[in-house]
């Protein structure tokens, strides 16, 4: 059986990985699907929009992807499916999960790991691309994964400053996937985001160290030359590399995608500009940026940030 390959963009949110996954998406042989961690209780269970726009159980994609990989959405059993990941799945399992498998959850882990490789088998037949992009972020997913012999693991670490990312937490952004209410992502203070921002990124250091195959992304460096970005991560990933006509002077064309939870812009269609998002500098408290600026140091500098 040909392992799946899957490319896992990390990090925490507000980092670009959105964006990215939409560029990757648009490479050949390759299916972006959004954030697989939330697809049992955004999709299945509460039927949010997809990234085409339709309601997930009303998407043809996603229900062709359920009839291959479960027999059908219905068939799946969600208390236990949250079970399960409620036992495996959190990051306070990370440092035993970087050295060996549990043996006291070794049973679920394997039916965690049992329920994604059938997910992406069934992405993978039902689009025809040999790699699924799951932007999902979850470091916690991501060391689970790696233990699993029917997938081909790549990770793509996506960074932005601590500065910035604080300051995009602190927005008020509806989710347009939710219909017939207003619902909006959560706010985190700075302090939290910080806390965030240094767990989430030094998983994914310690992931790398443990041989998880593992390209880091500057989100600076990406909106600075998203061509270049791309085709790095095409190398990475190993496939073909972008067409010239996938974007021109800083402006990429999006076609619509089957997208599961992320960014509201996973809506956004046809031309999009690239522009970096500096808004922090102006936007963000000054005693914040500097709490943000303490709490991420070490990291901070290893990325660049000064």
């Amino acid at each position: 059986m040909t392992a799946v390959r899957v490319g896992y963009l990390g990090g925490l949110g507000r980092s670009g990985t959105t964006l990215l996954a939409r560029l990757l998406g648009a490479l050949p042989g390759v299916c972006s699907v959004g954030e697989d961690v939330h697809l049992w209780e955004r999709g299945v269970a509460a039927d949010e929009r997809c990234g085409c726009g339709k309601a997930f159980h009303d998407c043809e994609f996603w229900s062709a992807v359920g009839e291959r990989a479960f027999g059908g959405w219905h068939t799946l059993d969600l208390d236990r499916v949250r079970h399960v990941a409620g036992a495996v799945e959190r990051t306070r399992h990370v440092p035993r999960l970087a050295h060996r498998v549990p043996r006291e959850t070794h049973h679920l882990l394997t039916e965690h790991l049992h329920t994604y490789e059938r997910l992406y088998a069934a992405i993978s037949d039902v689009s025809g691309c040999p790699v699924v992009i799951d932007a999902s972020k979850h470091s916690s997913l991501a060391f689970c994964l790696r233990w699993s012999r029917r997938l081909d693991l790549r990770v793509l670490h996506c960074v932005r400053d601590s500065r910035a990312v604080a300051n995009s937490w602190l927005r008020t952004v509806r989710r347009p996937e939710v219909v017939g209410r207003d619902d909006y992502m959560p706010v985190y203070p700075p302090a939290r985001t910080a806390a965030l921002w240094c767990v989430e990124n030094a998983c994914f250091e310690l992931l790398g160290r443990r041989g998880t195959p593992l390209q880091r992304v500057r989100y600076e460096d990406f909106v600075r030359d998203p061509l270049a970005t791309v085709r790095a991560a095409a190398d990475f990933l190993g496939t073909a590399r972008p067409a010239d006509s996938l974007m021109s002077g800083g402006v990429a064309h999006l076609q619509p995608s089957h997208s599961v939870s992320g960014n509201p812009m996973r809506f956004v269609q046809g031309d999009v500009e690239i522009a970096a998002d500096d808004a922090w500098h102006g936007q963000l408290a000054p005693r914040s940026a500097r709490l943000v600026s303490a709490l991420t140091l070490p990291l901070r500098f290893r990325y660049g940030y000064r």
